[in-house]
């Protein structure tokens, strides 16, 4: 146990370290992007706290990148100092050698999901505000797209297509907007058009709406009513609205299976989260993958040589399995595979890959 624990403990030191480094360099490189974005409608305090809330995100993608450098780096210093050699004189196999830092790998890549994840979402959503708001000079109008936003809610009473003209940066106050309200069995049942729409809590306020009801065999203008203010029930919220116009990652993990059924219950598919929800749950496989791919590369002795040919070899192969990942990320979104296993067969796959890779170069 005390060597496990002292692998263990020079890893995590590795990785800390790695990922300060990066932490720093994607820091930097954002900042001067964000200067350059924003130019004069934000001053250098602002450009550097939407830079800090975009920093988690940065790091969460880049940590399979993290993990493939900390285990080669790791690996090649005991290499050097010949512990490994003085590992395997003891008769402990390197395979044994990796119990620390995979444990270590695993205890990341789990604190990763449970609470870094919740952090990009909730840091992304506040740095994409804050950007819209620098772009567009303070301005609380925008326009969204060439035929304006869409929304649909659902509930016991049926659903309701809503659609405006523009709306504010949080899509919650609409303008120049229609709702037709369909019956449960899904035929049509009034349409509402109001000049401006805000969402209240459980409503949306209409003001200056006309309102007609559309029954079989009567004209809906005769029976059409004004209403200087009226109230419509809605089951959405304000963060409703802002996630389903950003990315899966947008949503933290513990909201997504009741945001999922949500989607569902209002009409939209839900499959882009599905899959993220499965990918997110797999990461710590994936991430574990990575460790084992790099120590295959790297746990051989240094006086062997090409030694810089081999770490490209370890980050090579770990680009191509996270490309691989990726594509069946795709694949699952597009419908061309289950959310499951377009999830979980690449981390998986990864994993036997790269332990019948350290396997081979152990003991040949």
């Amino acid at each position: 146990m005390t060597l496990h624990f002292y692998f263990a403990r020079r890893f995590a030191m590795m990785f800390l370290s790695i990922l300060g480094v990066f932490a720093l360099f994607l820091s930097l490189l954002d900042l001067v992007e964000q200067l350059r974005q924003f130019g004069d409608s934000a001053s250098f305090g602002q450009v550097t706290w939407v830079t800090v809330l975009k920093l988690p995100g940065g790091i969460y993608e880049i940590l399979p990148l993290v993990m493939i450098l900390a285990t080669a780096a790791l690996f090649l210093l005991l290499a050097r100092s010949s512990e490994l050699v003085v590992v395997r004189a003891a008769g402990r196999s390197g395979l044994v050698a990796l119990a620390g830092p995979v444990a270590v790998a695993l205890v990341i890549s789990g604190l990763t999901v449970a609470i870094l994840n919740p952090l990009v979402a909730a840091t992304s959503k506040r740095a994409s505000d804050l950007t819209e708001s620098y772009e567009s000079h303070g301005a609380s109008v925008v326009s969204i797209g060439r035929e304006g936003l869409w929304l649909r809610q659902g509930g016991e009473d049926g659903q309701v297509v809503i659609h405006a003209e523009r709306a504010n940066p949080d899509a919650t106050v609409l303008y120049d907007t229609s709702f037709l309200a369909y019956a449960p069995d899904g035929g049509p049942e009034r349409r509402i058009v109001a000049a401006e729409a805000w969402l209240d809590t459980g409503a949306w306020v209409l003001s200056d709406a006309k309102e007609w009801q559309l029954l079989p065999g009567e004209n809906p203008e005769v029976s059409a009513q004004s209403h200087t203010e009226m109230r419509l029930p809605s089951t959405l919220t304000q963060d409703d609205i802002r996630d389903r116009f950003g990315q899966p990652s947008a949503v933290a993990i513990w909201d997504l299976p009741a945001f999922i059924n949500g989607l569902e219950e209002a009409g939209f598919s839900a499959r882009r989260y599905e899959v993220w929800l499965q990918m997110e749950l797999a990461r710590p496989v994936f991430l574990v993958a990575m460790v084992l791919v790099a120590a295959g590369f790297t746990m051989r002795p240094a006086r062997l040589g090409r030694t810089g040919l081999y770490v490209l070899g370890a980050v090579l192969m770990g680009f191509g399995l996270y490309y691989v990942r990726n594509f069946a990320q795709i694949m699952g979104e597009n419908g061309q595979l289950p959310p499951v296993l377009a999830a979980w067969i690449p981390p998986v796959a990864s994993l036997l890959l790269a332990l019948g890779l350290v396997l081979q170069m152990e003991d040949g």
